[in-house]
């Protein structure tokens, strides 16, 4: 789960990271007041999305006067803003965020990862900041500093101090970029994020050290034990089909192909769409319905996955172990019944009660396309979709 701009460096704020004046903004005349609260003569308005790179799709402007303000908070509330991380679609901007400007001195990088393969927490920083960092790893790998820390240990001052004398900072700003450092790993660790992103980290004409932008992705599994964190979501940047699934404790991300997908099991649903591509179609969705499919279950899936109007086909491909391929049988032959399904339907089930499954299918007196193997499923499907005209 992701959260704004705005919503991070709060929680940033509480740990010590030092943050600039700012408010939130759903009006260009809101802006206007929030400027105006803050004071000063330079204003910078952010439109609040889930996505890095908004400075390049006009996102970020800097304001000399409230007019200005107030043209830069019209130009983008209740826009589709489009950057390389939102796809082509955008993400709706409802709130822009106004913030006090400041003279800065140096922009820097800085993150913190999960490393799975290490079991370890991974700083990484550049003394180059407020640009495309994967740009910047690429091309130039010796600007990137990297850090491990021990989870059961934690972040020792020695390593804080270590890498802000790796990022070039002033002497005069030792001391509280050690403590940002610091403040952002407890926030890291105490709200069981995935991800802490401050670029640009900039330090100012005067050496303080402040967190220009701030972006956090948290743990979906650990979200249980932050009920302060859930209530931070906004469900209007999520795709509203792994929205409504996450609702309903189905595991979907939906992508951009034509054939629906329902299976059981996450190797398995890889597995399936490897096989589509390989017979030279596209999935338009990742989904597994678990171990517990029962009826209403299997019923609540097919409406998710033929919500998408770009499906043209769609397959089932359930290996019962758990699960039984009677009451995946029971949950077709409902779903289609009830949501009379325009698109062509291949089914392949195998496991636990295959028989009876097969024979539910079969006597459903449903124009169901049935499969004995994965290859003969995905196969199917592909030359299904492609015949489809609905």
């Amino acid at each position: 789960m992701d959260i704004h701009e705005y919503q991070a460096k709060e929680l940033l704020a509480k740990e010590g990271v030092k943050i600039l004046s700012g408010g939130l903004a759903e009006s260009p005349e809101q802006a206007v007041y929030q400027a105006t609260e803050i004071g000063g003569s330079v204003w910078v308005v952010k439109a609040q999305i889930h996505s890095g790179a908004r400075g390049k799709a006009g996102g970020v402007k800097v304001c000399h006067s409230t007019d200005e303000v107030r043209v830069a908070a019209d130009e983008m509330l209740g826009k589709m803003m489009i950057t390389h991380q939102t796809g082509s679609t955008g993400k709706l901007v409802s709130q822009v965020y106004v913030e006090a400007g400041c003279e800065i001195q140096k922009e820097l990088y800085f993150s913190l990862l999960l490393d799975r393969a290490h079991e370890e927490v991974v700083l990484v920083a550049s003394a180059e900041g407020g640009m495309d960092i994967e740009d910047l790893a690429d091309k130039h790998s010796e600007a990137i500093i990297k850090m491990h820390v021990e989870p059961a240990v934690g972040l020792l001052d020695f390593q804080a101090r270590e890498l802000v004398f790796a990022l070039g900072i002033p002497v005069e700003g030792l001391s509280q970029a050690v403590k940002t450092i610091k403040g952002a790993y407890r926030t890291f660790r105490d709200h069981d994020a995935v991800m802490v992103e401050i670029n640009p980290l900039v330090v100012t004409k005067t050496n303080k050290v402040v967190a220009l932008d701030a972006k956090m992705g948290f743990d979906d599994n650990a979200l249980f034990r932050h009920p302060d964190i859930l209530a931070l979501r906004d469900k209007t940047q999520e795709d509203s089909r792994e929205t409504a699934a996450s609702d309903r404790g189905l595991s979907y991300i939906g992508l951009d192909g034509d054939i629906g997908c329902m299976i059981n099991g996450a190797g398995l649903a890889m597995a399936t769409m490897d096989m589509i591509q390989h017979a030279g179609g596209e999935p338009a969705n990742f989904l597994d319905i678990g171990g517990g499919a029962s009826p209403e279950r299997v019923a609540e899936a097919f409406r998710l996955v033929l919500a998408d109007d770009n499906v043209k086909a769609m397959l089932v491909n359930i290996f019962a172990g758990i699960n039984r391929c009677d009451w995946v049988a029971e949950g077709v032959v409902q779903a289609v019944r009830n949501m009379d399904l325009k698109v062509p339907l291949v089914v392949r089930l195998a496991g636990t009660n295959v028989e009876a499954g097969k024979s539910i299918i079969e006597n459903s007196g449903l124009a169901i396309i049935t499969a004995e193997t994965l290859a003969d499923a995905a196969n199917k499907a592909v030359a299904a979709s492609r015949h489809h005209t609905g």
